[in-house]
This record gives structure tokens, C-alpha cells and sequence, in this order.
């Protein structure tokens, strides 16, 4: 019987790591998955609750570099999905130091796990359009050239990240591609992140469970996408036949201010009355604009996002309108 390729994702419980944990379920991958402790246990796997049984879960942590080491010994995979992270960029003001720690010095005990356990392994590193900051091309695009100045202690840290994974595939020959994948949404995405915060707080006024909905800076303008669409561009970037670095994004920047009225126009309700400005939402240094040029993914991996950004608020808003309502009775 042939060797089922082997797949180990590092957050694997999160948005990005269900619906590839699904995706390489769907190619026929065996898929590993590490799991940082959590004091409610049935929270950790809560987005895995559908494929629970099919996958092979470990307690490691990116800071505890023996656990890495230990579960890419025992797991031997082909292809290492690195998605852990604290990716909250207004909490990473609040958490500079931890953020930094996850996500900057954790990549570099993975790959460190990688050059002394596994060198032939290819890893997908999750980088971020964050780590451009405010700089953007003359066109109104950000790409894989455009210099990058990130605004957070989350960018900073996933620019290092990012460099640590060049360095890492230049100086030892390792199979390492960078995804700068701009924002990407869906009904998993966690309730502290605006646009389900947005969706989550108007069904619940559109339900009368509540009568107000506060928000930070409603000019901030992002380039959403749809998670289940990032996922399938993670996996074309490792069989890709060499390592590379690529933009995800759908090329359409939209405000939050935009987001809001799309989601209170299709709920049939007056935002107006119900929206209030909290200062506490606002970041210390914000990043103003984030639009991706996707065109060297389309060209090289002949990929292009299905989900456009009124499809995917839909399906959030038919997906929160099922839940709340059940909660409801």
C-alpha cells in the first residue's frame, strides 16, 4: 500500500488550521496537529469537532522547543503547515513581549527542530500583510517587493519570522515558502476579530439580544478574503517545485465602515442607532490601508480566491443567524 503523505500543522484548533486540517483530509493526507494546553479542553478542538476522529493531535508548544522536536520525530511529516500564533494585532499592544515570543522566536524553534530532525521536510510559514505597515506601491498595491515597515508588535514580529524562514532556506537549503496572506474571514473566525464581531453583534440586534455595537477606527480599510480559499494557496505554494514567497489577497480593499453597511443593510437595520465609537478599540499606531496584488499566485500557482467579500459576509451572516437563533429558544 502506498505511503499516504504526512502533514503536520502547528495551530491546527485555529480558523486557518480546521479548514486545512480539512483540506489535506480531502487529498487524502494522514494530518498531524499540535495543540497548546488549554484549561477548557473542549474549547481547544471545538472547530475540529467534525474531523476530530480522523486526525492525530500532540500538546507542544512554539516556545518549548523539546515538544517540537519530540512530535516531528514521531510524526516524520512531508510538509509542516507553521499557522500557530497569538494573531490578534490590537492584543499584541497589550502582549508585546508573549506575541514576540510565539511567533518570532517559536518559528525559529521550529525551524531549528526542522534543520536537526527533518532538513527534507517543506514548510509553509504563515506570514502577514501586516508586515508592510503603511507603505504601499504608487499603484495602491502592496506585493511581494514592497518594502516592508509594519505598524504592531504582531507585524514586527512576523517580518522576523519571515526573514528567519529566508535565511533559513537559503543557508541550509531548506523547502521553505512564505504565504503574506492579507486579511481572511469566515464563520470560524474568532468573535474579537472586527468582521465577526460586526456580524455576531447586528444579528444579536437584528434578535433583540442586544441594543448597541462598539467599534475603534471605522476608516481602517482591509482586503478580505475567505479562509476556506487561503488554505487551498497554502497547499499549492509546497508543491510548487521550489520554495517561494506569495501574496494571497483578492486585490479589493473594503473600509469597516463598509463592512458595516453591507451587514446592517442586509439585516434590514439602521446602523445609526446602534453603533458606538470606543476608544479602546483604537490601535496606538494604526495601519491605514491594506490592498494585495495577488498576480504572481495566480501566474505560478493558478490561484484565484472563489469567495468574494459580499459572498463571504453572507455566509457569516447565515451561519451566526442559525446559532443565535437556536440560542434564542
Amino acid at each position: 500500500m502506498k505511503r499516504k503523505k504526512v502533514a503536520l500543522i502547528t495551530g491546527i484548533n485555529g480558523q486557518d488550521g480546521s479548514y486545512l486540517a480539512e483540506f489535506l483530509l480531502d487529498k487524502d493526507y494522514e494530518v498531524w496537529g499540535i495543540l497548546k494546553r488549554n484549561s477548557v479542553s473542549e474549547n481547544q478542538t471545538y472547530r475540529l469537532k467534525s474531523i476530530y476522529s480522523n486526525l492525530i493531535l500532540r500538546y507542544a508548544d512554539m516556545t518549548d522547543f523539546s515538544s517540537l522536536i519530540r512530535v516531528i520525530k514521531e510524526s516524520n511529516p512531508d510538509e509542516i503547515y507553521n499557522l500557530a500564533a497569538q494573531s490578534h494585532v490590537r492584543i499584541s499592544f497589550d502582549q508585546p513581549m508573549y506575541t514576540t515570543n510565539v511567533i518570532a522566536n517559536g518559528t525559529l524553534n521550529l525551524l531549528e527542530a526542522i534543520r536537526i530532525q527533518k532538513p527534507s521536510v517543506k514548510m509553509y510559514q504563515a506570514s502577514s500583510s501586516e508586515m508592510f505597515g503603511n507603505t504601499i506601491d504608487a499603484d495602491g498595491y502592496q506585493r511581494e517587493t514592497t518594502p516592508m515597515n509594519p505598524v504592531s508588535p504582531y507585524g514586527c514580529a512576523k517580518l522576523m519570522a519571515y526573514h528567519l524562514c529566508k535565511n533559513y532556506r537559503n543557508a541550509y537549503g531548506i523547502f521553505i515558502s512564505n504565504g503574506i496572506l492579507f486579511n481572511h474571514e469566515s464563520p470560524r473566525r474568532g468573535s474579537n476579530f472586527v468582521t465577526n464581531k460586526v456580524v455576531k453583534e447586528a444579528v444579536k440586534i437584528k434578535l433583540g439580544l442586544t441594543n448597541e455595537l462598539r467599534l475603534g477606527n471605522l476608516s481602517a480599510c482591509r482586503d478580505w478574503g475567505h479562509a476556506k480559499d487561503y488554505v487551498e494557496a497554502m497547499w499549492l505554494m509546497l508543491q510548487n517545485n521550489k520554495p517561494d514567497d506569495f501574496v494571497c489577497s483578492t486585490g479589493v480593499s473594503h473600509s469597516v465602515n463598509d463592512l458595516v453597511d453591507y451587514v446592517f443593510d442586509k439585516l434590514e437595520l439602521d446602523k445609526k442607532k446602534y453603533i458606538k465609537i470606543d476608544k479602546k478599540y483604537i490601535r496606538p499606531e494604526e495601519l491605514n490601508v491594506l490592498r494585495g496584488d495577488n498576480s504572481k499566485a495566480k501566474k505560478i500557482l493558478n490561484w484565484l480566491p472563489k469567495y468574494d467579500f459580499e459572498k463571504m459576509l453572507d455566509e457569516m451572516i447565515e451561519y451566526q443567524m442559525n446559532i443565535l437563533k437556536e440560542e434564542k429558544k
